[in-house]
C-alpha cells in the first residue's frame, strides 16, 4: 500500500503450506484492517479451491487469479460461474487445452473464445474480465524469445478492440527475469514496457508500484539498448544490454577485463574464466592443452568444465549472473564438449557406456519450462542425451516414456503450486511401478524442504532437488559416475540431509490444542452482572438519515490511508513536511480537499445511513436474542455467534460475542448500522474516464471510501452520544477516535469476531437495509455501492475486538443446528474457520 499499490494481490501457493488455510486466515486479518481491507483484493491461486475458500472471506468485490481454459471449456465455465455467483471479477489466462500462448495469433484467438463464453454462458459483463495474454522474458539468450515483448503489446492491441469492456493486465516483472539482481536495468525495462504497453491497451500489471521509473527519466543510453531488447531492433541487443547491465552494478562492473592478462593463468583457471564470460575464442586450444594433461579425455570435462560450471552456478544463484550470461556458458562447455568427443569416441571400448540418457518434462497443468530448457542445453552440451517431453505432461506419459528410452534420469519442472502435488504423485508411481533411477525435482516453486517432506518418502529411489539449471551437471554426473563410490557418497550424503531436514520440520511443528465447545463455553468471559447496569438507549429501533450531509464527515476523514494508497508514505498530517515526500502530499492534499470540497458543494456523492438499537439478551449456547419490544416477550431474531475453541493460558477466556450481552434478567441492548458514501458515483467516474482523466476517477473513488470510513465513525459516535447516549461526556479528538479510545466497538459480519457472512442477512432483515438506503448484498454478502460499511453496536465497556480463529467440528454441527441450516453448507461458508477437513 505504501508502495503505491491499487490492488493486493495475495498468493498462498507453496508446497508446505496448506494453501486454504492460510489464504483463509491472512484474509481474515486484512479484513479486520480498515487500511488494508479498503484496497480491492486479488486471490490468487493456481488451485481453484484455494482460490474459493478465500472468495468467502473477502468483503466487496475482489478479483480472483486465475482461470484459463486449460483443463477444456466444462471446468472453465464451472469456475467462472462461481467467480460471479461470488461477486468477483476474473483473471483469466491465455491457456487453452494446448497450453500457453505465445504468438499473438493465440494470445489473442484464446481470448476472444473465453470472451465469448464468458458473456454469452456465465454472464459476465465485460468490465469484470480481464485477460492476462502472458508476459514472458526476453533476453534470455534464445532466439525464440526475443519477440515475446513485441507479441504481448500487438496482442493487447487486438484483444481491446476484439472484446470490448475488458481489460488486459500482465506480469510485468517477467520481461526482466532475465536480469534478476539487477534493479537499474529491471526498473528500465519495467517502465519502457509498460510505457508502450499502456499505449496499446494495458489497464493493469502486477509489478513492485513503488520501484517504477519515469519513463522520460531513463537514462538515454540504457532507454535504447533496454527497447533494442523490447522490440528486437538489432540482432546483438541482449548482448548490448547485458554488457551494459553488468557495468551498472557498481563494483561488479570492475571485475570486467579488458585485456587478455588472463590468458596467462594456468589452463583451469583459463577454462574457467572462459566459461564465466562466455569467450569461446580461445576454447579449443585450452581444451586441448587441458587434454593433453590428464589420462581421460572425459576428465576434462569432469575436472575443470565442470568447476567452471559449478562456479557459474553461484553466480547465478546469487545474482552476479544473468540468464543470457549462463546460456552462453553453455555455448562455450558444449564447444569444448565438440572438440573433446572424437577423442571420447576414440577411447570408447566395449565396456565403456554411454554418460547417459536424462528424460526432463514439465508436469501435467504446468506451461512453464524455461529452466528446463536451459537445464536440457546445459547437460546436452556435457554430453547427455536428453529426451524432452514439452509442458504439461501427465505422470503416466513421463513414467510410460522413461520405459522405452531406457533413461537413466527422470528430470521434473515445475513453477505453479500445483505442480508439487504432481510431482507427489509421480513418486509415489514411480515406486508402484518399481522404478529404481534417480528423480530430479526442479522449478521456482519447488525447494530442498519439500522435496525432503513431501517427495522423498513416496519413492525409495534417489530424490534430489536441484537448485537451478547450472547445478544439474553436478548433480547429474554424480548420480551416473561411473565410480560407485561416487554415486554411493552422493545418493547416502542427499538422503542425510533430506533426513535432517524431516526432522527438523518436525521438532519446529507445534500441535495446537482445541476444547470441546463445551468446555470452551465453560471458560467464556464473564463480568460481575449484578453490579452492572446496560445503559438504556433514548430511543429504541429503527433511525435513517438520508442523505446524511457530507459536510459533517469531513472532519472524520483518517488521510493517512489516503497518502498510502498514492505511494507516500508516512502518517498525516507530519507527512505534509516530511523531507523527502512533503512537496508532493502537500500538493496532493490540496487537490483531494479541492475535489472533497466539490463533491459536498455540488453534492457528487450521496451518502445514507440507517441504525437502530433493538432489545437484547444472552441467549443459550452463544446465541444473542433480539426481542420486538422492550416487554421481551417475543423474539424477533436469533444471531448465533461462534466461540473460540483454541485452548487458551490459564486466566485467558474463549470468547464469544454474545459473552458481551447481559444474560436474560437483565435488560440489555445491542445496535446495528449500515452506511454508505457511494451513491451517484457512477456519474462523475464515467465523466473522469470518458475524459480520460484516471488521475481524478481514482482521486474520487479514494475519497469516496474515505467518507464511507468517515460516516462509519461520526455515526458510533453519534450512537454513544446521543442515540444509546452512554458516553454523553465523551470528548475524544479525531486522533483518539482512530485509535479507537472509546467505549464499544462495531464488529462486521465475516470478520474475525464474527466470521460467518450469512449473518449479514439478519442485519439486513433488522434494518430493512435495501429498502431504506439501497445498499444491497450480492450473492457472496458483499455491500454494493463499494464504498460502504456494517455492522453490530456492544455497548460494554469491557467488550474488546478479537478473532474466533479455527474451530472443531462439535462446534460447526452445533452452529449449523442453531441456525437450521445443513452441515455442509455451514462447512462452505466457515471452510477458513475449520480446523479439520471437511
Amino acid at each position: 500500500m505504501e508502495g503505491g499499490a491499487q490492488i493486493i494481490d495475495i498468493n498462498m501457493d507453496e508446497g508446505l503450506l496448506d494453501s486454504e488455510q492460510a489464504m483463509v486466515e491472512f484474509l481474515n486479518l486484512v479484513m479486520s484492517e480498515p487500511d488494508i481491507a479498503k484496497l480491492p483484493i486479488m486471490i490468487d491461486s493456481s488451485k481453484f479451491s484455494v482460490i474459493e475458500a478465500g472468495l468467502k472471506c473477502v468483503q466487496g468485490k475482489c478479483i480472483v487469479n486465475s482461470i484459463s481454459l486449460k483443463e477444456g471449456e466444462e471446468a472453465f465455465l464451472k469456475q467462472a460461474k462461481l467467480v460471479r455467483r461470488y461477486g468477483a471479477a476474473a483473471v483469466v489466462m491465455a491457456f487453452d487445452e494446448v497450453g500457453q500462448a505465445d504468438t499473438v495469433e493465440r494470445k489473442v484467438s484464446i481470448c476472444k473464445r473465453a470472451y465469448d463464453l464468458l458473456i454469452q454462458k456465465v454472464g459476465f459483463i465485460p468490465e469484470d474480465i480481464i485477460f492476462d495474454p502472458n508476459i514472458f522474458a526476453v533476453a534470455t539468450g534464445i532466439e525464440e524469445h526475443n519477440d515475446y515483448a513485441i507479441h504481448f503489446i500487438e496482442a493487447t492491441r487486438q484483444i481491446k478492440k476484439l472484446c470490448p469492456g475488458a481489460k488486459v493486465s500482465g506480469g510485468v516483472s517477467n520481461i526482466s527475469f532475465s536480469f534478476r539482481g539487477n534493479e537499474v536495468v529491471r526498473e528500465a525495462m519495467h517502465t519502457a514496457f509498460l510505457y508502450h504497453a499502456v499505449r496499446a491497451g494495458m489497464d493493469m500489471g502486477i509489478v513492485n508500484a513503488g520501484m517504477m521509473d519515469i519513463y522520460s527519466n531513463i537514462e538515454p543510453d540504457l532507454l535504447e539498448k533496454v527497447e533494442d531488447v523490447l522490440f528486437n531492433r538489432r540482432a546483438d541487443a541482449t548482448e548490448r544490454l547485458t554488457d551494459l547491465a553488468v557495468s551498472l552494478r557498481g563494483d561488479a562492473g570492475k571485475s570486467i577485463q579488458k585485456d587478455l592478462s588472463w590468458r596467462n593463468q594456468s589452463v583451469n583457471e583459463r577454462l574457467k574464466y572462459a566459461l564465466v564470460k562466455g569467450i569461446t575464442d580461445y576454447i579449443d586450444e585450452d581444451v586441448e592443452e587441458a587434454r593433453t594433461q590428464v589420462a581421460e579425455p572425459l576428465s576434462v570435462i569432469e575436472g575443470p568444465l565442470m568447476d567452471g560450471m559449478n562456479y557459474v552456478g553461484d553466480l547465478f544463484g546469487e545474482g552476479k549472473m544473468f540468464l543470457p550470461q549462463v546460456v552462453k556458458s553453455a555455448r562455450v562447455m558444449k564447444k569444448a564438449v565438440a572438440w573433446l568427443t572424437p577423442y571420447i569416441e576414440a577411447n570408447k571400448n566395449e565396456n565403456s557406456r554411454a554418460k547417459g540418457k536424462i528424460l526432463l518434462a514439465t508436469v501435467k497443468g504446468d506451461v512453464h519450462d524455461i529452466g528446463k530448457n536451459i537445464v536440457g542445453v546445459v547437460l546436452g552440451c556435457n554430453d547427455y542425451d536428453i529426451v524432452d517431453l514439452g509442458v504439461m505432461v501427465p505422470a503416466d506419459k513421463i513414467l510410460q516414456r522413461a520405459k522405452e528410452e531406457k533413461v537413466d534420469v527422470i528430470g521434473l519442472s515445475g513453477l505453479i503450486t500445483p505442480s508439487l502435488d504432481e510431482m507427489v504423485h509421480l513418486a509415489s508411481e514411480m515406486q508402484r511401478l518399481g522404478f529404481t533411477i534417480p528423480l530430479l525435482i526442479g522449478g521456482a516453486t519447488t525447494s530442498r524442504t519439500h522435496t525432503a517432506v513431501k517427495i522423498e518418502p513416496k519413492y525409495k529411489g534417489s530424490v534430489v532437488h536441484v537448485l537451478d539449471a547450472s547445478r544439474a551437471v553436478g548433480v547429474v554426473s554424480n548420480l551416473l559416475s561411473e565410480q560407485g563410490d561416487v554415486s554411493s557418497n552422493f545418493i547416502l550424503d542427499v538422503r542425510a540431509e533430506n533426513n535432517r531436514i524431516r526432522e527438523q520440520r518436525v521438532g519446529r511443528e507445534q500441535v495446537k490444542q482445541f476444547l470441546p465447545i463445551a468446555d470452551a463455553r465453560k471458560n467464556k468471559w464473564t463480568m460481575d452482572w449484578a453490579t452492572y447496569t446496560p445503559p438504556v438507549p433514548d430511543k429504541i429501533g429503527i433511525q435513517e438519515k438520508i442523505p446524511f450531509p457530507l459536510e459533517e464527515l469531513v472532519p472524520y476523514i483518517d488521510w493517512t490511508p489516503f497518502f498510502s494508497s498514492w505511494e507516500l508514505a508516512g502518517k498525516y498530517p507530519d507527512i505534509l513536511t516530511d523531507a523527502v515526500v512533503g512537496e508532493e502530499a502537500t500538493k496532493l492534499f490540496v487537490e483531494a480537499n479541492a475535489m472533497l470540497k466539490k463533491i459536498v458543494d455540488e453534492k457528487w456523492l450521496e451518502a445514507r445511513a440507517v441504525w437502530g438499537i433493538f432489545p437484547a439478551n444472552q441467549g443459550t449456547e452463544d446465541d444473542i436474542i433480539i426481542y420486538a419490544d422492550e416487554e421481551r416477550t417475543t423474539e424477533k431474531m436469533r444471531l448465533q455467534c461462534l466461540r473460540q475453541q483454541l485452548k487458551k493460558a490459564p486466566g485467558q477466556p474463549n470468547r464469544s460475542l454474545s459473552d458481551f450481552i447481559a444474560p436474560v434478567g437483565k435488560p440489555d441492548f445491542i445496535g446495528s448500522f449500515a452506511v454508505s458514501a457511494g451513491f451517484n458515483i457512477e456519474k462523475m467516474d464515467t465523466y473522469f474516464l470518458e475524459n480520460l482523466d484516471d488521475y481524478q476517477s481514482i482521486l474520487l473513488k479514494a475519497l469516496a471510501d474515505r467518507l464511507a470510513e468517515a460516516l462509519a465513525e461520526k455515526l458510533h459516535e453519534w450512537v454513544r452520544m446521543d442515540t444509546w447516549a452512554y458516553a454523553k461526556d465523551e470528548n475524544h479528538s479525531t486522533v483518539d477516535l482512530l485509535k479507537e479510545n472509546f467505549q464499544g466497538i462495531r464488529p462486521a459480519p465475516g470478520y474475525p469476531a464474527c466470521p460467518d457472512h450469512t449473518e449479514k442477512d439478519k442485519l439486513w432483515e433488522l434494518l430493512e437495509v435495501e429498502k431504506r438506503t439501497g445498499i444491497i448484498l450480492t450473492e457472496s454478502f458483499a455491500m454494493y455501492p463499494a464504498a460502504s460499511v456494517s455492522g453490530w453496536y456492544f455497548s460494554n465497556p469491557a467488550s474488546t475486538y478479537f478473532g474466533v480463529g479455527q474451530i472443531s467440528k462439535d462446534q460447526v454441527e452445533n452452529y449449523a443446528e442453531r441456525k437450521n441450516m445443513s452441515l455442509e453448507v455451514i462447512e462452505r461458508w466457515l471452510s477458513p474457520n475449520l480446523n479439520y477437513n471437511n
